[in-house]
């Protein structure tokens, strides 16, 4: 082992070992590609970097060596079709193991990874290629996710260089072939390289009033990574990680990529459509994956298993993020493997703000305490420092404008936005929390209508412009209501149209409708149709009180 990331984590220790405090560091000109992958497939170049299967049977390992050769090789065909430092790459490739090579080859060239999931359809994709300027997109070809992608390329008459991947396609380039047969990569001169501060990452991220933002991470971004795998998910270097999250999502580059090939861990990636509990813990077993992660919902559906049935003892640790954990689910998975869950909060924003790290004591259903990468502080609506059992947003401060490893740079072309959330000192993360006694955070909620759902963030004004496209719909607000299994599932209440009446045949049509014409996890899971909305006296339309009806 190199132990690449004591080059960058400087540890102050307690007298039992643990960090009271760290700082990160990050050099001039770093590049994760260059400066950790590539050096690990140079100086360990046989050692495990990622474990890829599927429910089809497939399998593939890959070592640092030889993802630092594909990685290479990606570079270089993204060259030849012209892509270049800056320009925006969409990137949709479910669980695919040609994401970590394409993102790294991104990052080599110094153009900029635009991830998204699958699940989006043409009018999602609209808005992504227009807002963004995307020149460029890497796409799976499973699914209708690529004619999808060319419905959008003609809607918005834009040029994409189009690759897929996993199949073959009229006017798409075959990644795998592209790579296969790329010339050999020259690695650009120090004056094209990419400086620390120019943006390597974009990600979409809802809002509450307005189509999704535009979040940029610049290359010092995967060093915050560092106290995620170390602290957080306690990676084992001679072990297997496993964060289900799909690629799409920030929270994948979290558990699939940056913190753990800092660590030289192993990443295990199970590429599947349709979440199985089962099928996951047979992965589980057989494969012997020795830490894990993944959202309250998964773990509600596990612990409904007989996990008795499956030999677990690989497994030593195990997280949980996404949404507030429920207590049950907390005391029934321990009492079934022996492990507890520690909770960590961050945003596409950010990296882990608040967390239990392995050493410090659960308390079931917190959010644990400040990352120590992080000054964060919850404040009152009056701008004071919320005391114990006060309530209060969770903010990061940033005097003097500096900025910590790992917050984002700002919202892409948005400074209106941005200085929205970020202003006197500090970035506001939306999220209200109460500390207790003992330093511990426990969520209460938005401070705006920003819905959690199964890991999921969404926006009501995403959902609310499609549900309001049906000719029955006069009036719609979006909004979160409490499940059982989902902790939170999408609302839509509705005021129909003259001519229209309830019944379960139109709720069924609405709910397809919305499926058919943006992300299927979106869609509202309750429909209700009432004959007025409550309103403000200006006219607007009070979610709260439609939550508070439904809690």
């Amino acid at each position: 082992m190199l132990g690449l990331h004591q080059e960058y984590l400087v540890e102050n220790l307690n007298e039992a070992g643990y960090p009271d405090s760290f700082t990160l560091t990050c050099p001039p000109g770093f590049n994760f590609a260059y400066d950790v992958v590539d050096r690990l497939g140079t100086e360990t170049p046989n050692r495990r970097a990622l474990v890829w299967c599927n429910d089809a049977g497939e399998r593939r390992t890959l070592t640092f060596g030889e993802v630092a050769a594909l990685s290479d090789q990606a570079a270089s065909f993204f060259l030849s079709l012209g892509i270049r430092k800056g320009d925006r790459v969409l990137l949709i490739l479910k669980r695919h193991y040609q994401f970590w090579y394409a993102i790294l080859g991104l990052h080599k060239i110094g153009a900029v990874a635009v991830p998204a999931t699958n699940q989006l359809k043409q009018y999602d994709l609209v808005f992504r290629l227009q807002e963004a300027g995307i020149t460029a997109v890497v796409c799976t070809a499973d699914g209708d996710i690529a004619a999808q992608v060319e419905a959008a390329e003609e809607e918005t008459g834009t040029h994409l260089e189009k690759m897929l991947v996993r199949g073959a396609r009229p006017g798409w380039h075959g990644f795998d072939e592209g790579v296969a047969e790329a010339a050999p990569f020259v690695r650009p001169a120090p004056a094209d390289l990419p400086a620390v501060e120019d943006p390597m990452l974009l990600y979409f991220t809802s809002g509450t009033t307005a189509q999704p933002k535009m979040v940029v991470h610049d290359f010092s971004y995967p060093i915050a990574h560092i106290d995620t795998a170390k602290y957080w998910h306690k990676v084992d270097p001679e072990g297997l990680h496993l964060t289900l999250s799909e690629t799409g999502w920030a929270k994948s580059v979290w558990g699939k990529l940056y913190g753990q090939w800092f660590l030289e861990t192993g990443i295990y990636v199970y590429d599947f459509d349709r979440f199985d509990p089962e099928h996951l813990l047979q992965h589980i077993q057989d494969d012997g994956v020795t830490t894990f992660c993944a959202a309250p919902t998964v773990y509600r559906f596990l612990v409904q298993h007989d996990l008795s049935r499956y030999d677990l003892s690989r497994l030593q640790h195990c997280t949980i993020a996404g949404e507030a954990m429920n207590p049950v689910v907390y005391e029934t998975f321990r009492e079934k493997t022996g492990l507890e869950l520690k909770e960590g909060y961050g945003q596409t924003e950010t990296t882990l703000t608040v967390v239990t790290n392995y050493w410090q004591a659960t308390k079931a259903g917190s959010m644990g305490t400040p990352s120590a990468n992080y000054d964060v502080v919850l404040l009152t609506e009056d701008g004071h420092e919320a005391g114990p059992g006060d309530r209060g947003e969770i903010c990061i401060r940033t005097p003097e404008g500096r900025r910590p490893i790992g917050l984002f740079a700002g919202y892409y072309l948005d400074t209106e936005a941005t200085a929205a959330r970020w202003h006197d000192g500090y970035y506001h993360t939306g999220d209200l929390a109460q500390k207790d006694e003992d330093g511990y955070f426990w969520y209460v909620g938005r401070t705006d209508d920003m819905i959690k759902t199964s890991g999921y963030r969404v926006g009501p004004f995403e959902v609310e412009s499609v549900v309001m496209q049906h000719p029955a719909v006069v009036e719609c607000a979006i909004t979160g209501a409490p499940d059982e299994v989902r902790g939170t599932v999408v609302k839509a209440t509705i005021v129909l149209g003259a001519g229209y009446e309830p019944s379960d045949a139109l709720r069924r049509e609405i709910q397809a409708f919305v499926k058919e014409r943006t992300a299927p996890y979106k869609y509202p899971r309750v429909v209700e149709f009432v004959d007025a909305m409550p309103k403000t006296i200006s006219g607007k339309i009070r979610r709260v009180e439609i939550r508070e009806s439904t809690a």
